[in-house]
């Protein structure tokens, strides 16, 4: 039992640590960056922990049940995918061009009449019913019924965080398996701490994507202007860091060279 306890509170913490890690905290800051309520931004923090801990628990069950050995190129391949992530968001920062083909298609589904707002600092894509009250996009749903918090955050805000989780999870399975490895003999024991390491990661991210949303936040009410500016910041610190590690990636650890050198981390 005490073997048990101390593996959950290792993976919890660890799992905590995890979640701070600076490309984790550079692509969660350029999607909170325009925000406007911390619980918003916490939700999104959720988000991507859960698309974060799919990854750990698939790729990593796979190596430690099946003792997957991950090839080198593979391994740096998938470290790629992390830095291209991060200048896509980037540039769909500073461009504002995937807001713009969002709301093209959502104007073009909800029909004519249908117009957006910038209201606090998010478009608001919406038409309007016989009453002339306005119908928004978010709050249509093909099954009839959505969550009362993803109707505030939008099908594109919640997909967004999920699929960058997924990426950065993908990144870091190997390194995370591996090291269980090392230090639990059973499978299901194993298996068990990539699950806590998961929980801990959503846990740590919601608390770091909360405390980064506040001064966005508290400046989209107070200071227009310095919102903009820390929001187009994020975005140059998302494709510098970006392009860092592509760099890195591609030529110090040797991806598009003829020796990479591929050390799990």
């Amino acid at each position: 039992m005490t073997a048990l306890f101390a593996i959950v509170l290792l993976g919890f913490v660890l799992g905590m640590r995890h979640a701070t890690d600076p490309d984790h905290v550079v692509a969660v800051t350029t999607i909170v960056s325009r925000e406007r309520t911390m619980l918003h931004a916490a939700l999104i923090g959720v988000l991507w922990g859960v698309g974060h801990t799919f990854t750990i628990l698939a790729v990593g069950s796979a190596i430690i049940l099946f003792k997957l050995t991950i090839p080198t190129r593979l391994g740096l391949g998938m470290e790629l995918s992390v830095g291209l992530m991060l200048i896509l968001l980037g540039v769909l920062n500073l461009t504002g061009l995937l807001r713009r083909a969002i709301e093209w298609f959502t104007i073009r589904r909800l029909g004519p009449g249908a117009h957006s707002h910038f209201l606090f600092g998010r478009w608001m894509v919406h038409t309007h019913d016989e009453d002339g009250e306005p119908v928004y996009a978010d709050s249509i749903s093909i099954l009839g019924w959505t969550p009362r918090w993803w109707k505030k955050l939008g099908l594109f805000h919640v997909l967004r965080p999920l699929a960058v989780g997924v990426v950065h999870g993908l990144a870091g399975s190997a390194a995370v398996a591996l090291l269980v490895l090392t230090t639990i003999s059973k499978p299901s024991w194993a298996i068990g701490y990539l699950l806590v390491f998961g929980v801990g990661t959503i846990a740590g991210m919601m608390l770091i994507t909360a405390a980064i949303a506040l001064p966005f936040a508290y400046t989209l009410q107070h200071f227009v202007r310095l919102n903009r500016g820390l929001a187009m910041a994020s975005g140059f610190l998302s494709l510098a860091f970006g392009l860092f590690l592509c760099y890195q990636i591609g030529f110090v650890d040797g991806l598009f060279t003829s020796h990479p050198n591929w050390v799990p981390r």
